[in-house]
């Protein structure tokens, strides 16, 4: 049945996170880009226009965790200050890799 096959297993989650602080200019989306891929999770990162950074992350519980572990650090020239996040039902498709989206 299509309906269950789009159904998320039970140990995916769905995070929107905002993070705060000195996290643009510093490499802190590419250096996201690459610990998401590296933990298997899927979504994207972009910058907004008040100086935060907004990230999607789809994937196992654990692996959503470890990634936003990681955004409460950032890269060495970060300076994060608050990262805050929300359970969210991602549009279908799923998406099936971590990207770097154009500011918004």
């Amino acid at each position: 049945m299509a309906s269950e096959e789009a159904a998320a297993p039970a140990d995916v989650v769905c995070l929107r996170l905002r993070v705060e602080g000195r996290v643009q200019g510093v490499g802190y989306r590419e250096a996201c880009v690459q610990q998401a891929r590296s933990l298997g999770v899927a979504g994207w990162i972009r910058n907004r226009r008040d100086g935060s950074v907004e990230v999607l992350a789809v994937g196992t519980t654990t692996a959503v965790a470890r990634l936003q572990a990681w955004l409460n650090e950032g890269p060495a020239l970060a300076r994060v200050e608050r990262v805050t996040a929300a359970v969210v039902e991602p549009a279908l498709p799923w998406p099936s890799d971590f990207e770097r989206r154009p500011t918004e």
